[in-house]
């Protein structure tokens, strides 16, 4: 399931939709499609129209936009674009920045000036960046924006590991329980936000959260990008309105539910979920009974015929390469655990493996400097949880009838 080229990837067609509205990524091209952007903004304004249009943000958490606006305190914060994208299968964030950068741009210039920002950053792979750079070049109002390369790393997006490369330090998580709402960038408050978020801000500053509604569920309002990856057709990047189900995306993306096993959704640090769950919406409440939610947007797919754990162990292997080297459970744990993983995979016939898995888990769980352990984790959870049969078998020294190895 290695990720395809970028170029191999579908993407939305411009003009359509919210996100992709704009024929082209120009300054005109965007203000034909969404009209001049409001510089009146104030804290209370934004802040009212965020919370009441419910929107979460698209990076990983689902944290209310509106609760981390207000969370800043202090004079002349900083606000931080976040488009790294180390998820190695997500391509949305790249598809926003190359078709729509002056939309991401309003957004990131709407929270700035609500909260009188002192600095304001755009922080993606420099591949992601070149439109970017010229869509601030059109325009005098985005001067002031601080375009920074972020590496190509699955943990370079932890917001301490950006806050850490905008101060030229390594882009890796720091051991903190400091909050980067208080103190963040070089100590100053700090806003950071995931780039799709922002661009859906911007929308929401534009025609406000009525509009907003307009689309998706009362518990899940808007419209969210999804990148599809995997056993599919074609690798595509799509945006599907809020509350849709595992299986309605996977057909908008040409996938065939039928010959689909599983899903993996919310990307590397997420959860499978099986063909009896795919009428679920990808929400983090219709997910909870898989341990999932939405996440980075990202849905993984399994087809039908194919070892959930064959495509499991290269994952748990590549979240112990990620590891940051500044603590225990990821320098020795997350290795160890990738190793079990491999070793079930593998067909050894050791009846107590998939239990040291468990064990290992859990000892990860809820000791490390950051969340990515949690993450590997808990994905290792969900793939003994919903693949036991093939846990089971491959003790036995086989693979479950119809799956090849």
């Amino acid at each position: 399931m290695e990720a395809t080229a970028a170029t191999d990837i579908r993407l939305p067609a411009l003009g359509t939709g919210r996100l992709f509205a704009a024929t082209g990524p120009g300054r005109a091209a965007h203000e034909a499609a969404y009209g001049a952007r409001r510089d009146d903004w104030t804290r209370g304004t934004l802040l009212t129209e965020l919370e009441s249009s419910g929107l979460a943000g698209r990076g990983g958490a689902g944290f209310p936009a509106w609760r981390k606006l207000s969370s800043i305190s202090g004079r002349r914060p900083v606000v931080i674009a976040n488009g790294a994208e180390g998820e190695p299968v997500s391509r949305k964030d790249a598809a926003l920045l190359r078709w729509a950068p002056h939309l991401v741009l309003d957004g990131l210039l709407d929270a700035g000036e609500a909260l009188g920002a002192s600095q304001l950053f755009l922080y993606a792979p420099a591949d992601s960046l070149a439109a970017v750079r010229d869509a601030v070049a059109e325009r005098r109002d985005a001067r002031r924006v601080r375009l920074v390369e972020a590496p190509r790393t699955f943990i370079s997006g932890e917001a301490t590991a950006v806050v850490s490369a905008l101060e030229g330090g390594p882009a890796l998580p720091r051991d903190t329980t400091q909050r980067l709402s208080s103190s963040g960038y070089r100590g100053q408050p700090t806003l950071l936000h995931n780039i799709e978020t922002l661009a859906h801000l911007a929308l929401v500053a534009r025609y406000g959260a009525s509009w907003f509604r307009s689309t998706g569920t009362r518990e899940d309002p808007g419209t969210r990008l999804v990148s599809l990856a995997g056993d599919v057709p074609a690798e595509a990047v799509l945006e599907v309105p809020g509350g849709a189900t595992v299986r309605e995306i996977l057909q908008a993306g040409g996938v065939n539910p039928a010959s689909t096993a599983a899903v993996l959704v919310g990307g590397f640090h997420g959860a499978w979920v099986p063909s009896s769950g795919f009428d679920r919406p990808m929400t983090t409440a219709g997910l909870a009974r898989y341990g999932g939610r939405p996440g980075a947007g990202v849905l993984l797919a399994l087809a039908q015929g194919r070892c959930g754990l064959a495509a499991a162990a290269p994952i748990a292997r590549y979240l112990a390469d990620s590891s940051a080297q500044q603590c225990g459970p990821c320098m020795f744990g997350l290795p160890a655990m990738a190793a079990v993983v491999e070793r079930i995979a593998g067909g050894e016939r050791t009846p107590w493996l998939a239990s040291e898995a468990e064990r290992l888990a859990g000892l990860i769980t809820g000791r490390g400097a950051c969340r990515h352990p949690d993450g590997a984790a808990g994905f290792v959870r969900s793939t003994l949880s919903v693949f036991r049969d093939e846990v089971h078998a491959h003790l036995g020294g086989s693979c479950v009838q119809g799956w090849q190895r």
